[in-house]
């Protein structure tokens, strides 16, 4: 386990329920476009990789797939086996997933390679379980990131706040450019054969009170950078993301953010 996937842990422990209820509702949008592109039908055998709540895994029982999820965090494991008790529900933390070679007719992962240290060790490890010609299709958020994407970002950048030291990037040797080259290649160098990768662009509708419980919950690494701010700092934060907020409002008084993210997929 490198130091990311140990932040990553930490980040996450306890979580599923603040998530579900704030950022897991934006990474909701791509669901459907993942699952044809991972070719998801009735009876095929489906490994929904970093399932979270169960949003991938539930679209798919809805195929008529028979799903197995799996996540690295016990509390969206267990969310996701309530919210979705036809699929199969398993604690595991890639690049090591105990399945054996060859047993899935395809695998998905909504938002993951964001969330691990290796993702070429990880996307070598959804190949191993996908069989002979079976797709993967994944995405991660692109960069440039959409304005509502930064919306967060830009309030600490104003308040004056910092990253804090304790949640550590990705090591140089283990990322990858977050572009369409840049995650094509990813899957290409993981064996993965006819990669494509498309940009996925949308307004995520949202008020801004739940916008802003993310981060006051402390999800993901914009959550703990405000958390471990002192008391002062949040309110500070808080008071330009309320300023900036009208950047992005609707007449109908929530808010319309802007988001860009990758889908790509590859054969076995």
């Amino acid at each position: 386990m490198t130091a990311f996937d140990a932040s990553e842990r930490r980040i996450w422990a306890g979580r599923a329920e603040a998530y579900a209820h704030s950022f897991g509702k934006v990474c909701a949008h791509p669901v459907p476009r993942l699952l044809d592109a991972a070719q998801v039908r009735d009876g095929v055998r489906l490994l929904d990789v970093g399932t979270g709540t169960g949003t991938v895994a539930a679209a798919a029982c809805a195929r008529g797939a028979g799903v197995t999820g799996v996540d690295a965090e016990i509390s969206m494991v267990e969310l996701a086996a309530r919210t979705v008790p036809s699929a199969g529900m398993h604690l595991a933390v890639l690049p090591q997933l105990p399945f054996s070679d060859g047993l899935f007719d395809a695998v998905t992962a909504n938002f993951v390679l964001n969330h691990v240290g290796r993702p070429g060790a990880a996307l070598a490890e959804l190949r191993r379980v996908v069989r002979p010609g079976g797709w993967i299709a994944v995405t991660i958020w692109a960069v440039p990131a959409g304005a509502g994407q930064t919306l967060l970002g830009r309030a600490v950048q104003a308040a004056g706040a910092a990253r804090p030291p304790h949640l550590p990037a990705l090591a140089d040797e283990d990322d990858f450019p977050r572009t369409e080259d840049g995650l094509a290649g990813l899957l290409a160098s993981a064996g993965l054969k006819d990669v494509s990768c498309e940009p996925l662009h949308w307004d995520h509708r949202a008020g801004a009170d739940e916008w802003w419980s993310g981060a006051a919950d402390g999800i993901g690494t914009i959550g703990q950078t405000v958390l471990s701010q002192p008391e002062h700092i949040r309110a500070e934060i808080q008071s330009h993301y309320r300023r900036l907020c009208t950047e992005f409002a609707t007449a109908e008084g929530d808010l319309a953010l802007p988001h860009a993210a990758l889908l790509a997929r590859g054969r076995r």
